[in-house]
C-alpha cells in the first residue's frame, strides 16, 4: 500500500498518511466513529452540485486528489476499492446526491 501511495501521491506524503491512518484505526478501536480526520483531504459541495443527478463519485475522487484521472477513479470503484458509509459504492457511474446524506 505504501508503494502504491508513493507512486500516486509522492513519497513525501507517506508520513502524514500513515499518521492519519494510525489515528483513525486507533480511535476506532477505542470508540467506534471517533478519530482524527483533520489531515484527510476535504472539499465543499454546494446544494446545486448535490441536486438532480448529483455529482459523480469519480469526479469527487478527482477533486479530492485521491486519483489522477476519472478513468482511474472508475477503475477503483469498479474494483470495489471504495466505500461510502461502510458500503462499497460499486457503480463506477454512481453519484452522490442530497439524498445520500439522510436527514
Amino acid at each position: 500500500a505504501d508503494e502504491a501511495t508513493a507512486l500516486l501521491h509522492g513519497r513525501e506524503c507517506l508520513p502524514n498518511i500513515m499518521e492519519t491512518a494510525n489515528n483513525l484505526f486507533a480511535a476506532k478501536q477505542a470508540a467506534p466513529g471517533a478519530g482524527d480526520t483533520s489531515s484527510l483531504p476535504r472539499i465543499f459541495l454546494t446544494p446545486d452540485e448535490l441536486g438532480g443527478d448529483g455529482i459523480k463519485f469519480a469526479d469527487l475522487f478527482l477533486r479530492l486528489d485521491l486519483v489522477k484521472s476519472k478513468k482511474e477513479a472508475r477503475r477503483l470503484i469498479a474494483g470495489g476499492g471504495d466505500k461510502l458509509d461502510g458500503e462499497k459504492i460499486g457503480d463506477e457511474n454512481g453519484a452522490l446526491t442530497a439524498d445520500g446524506f439522510g436527514d
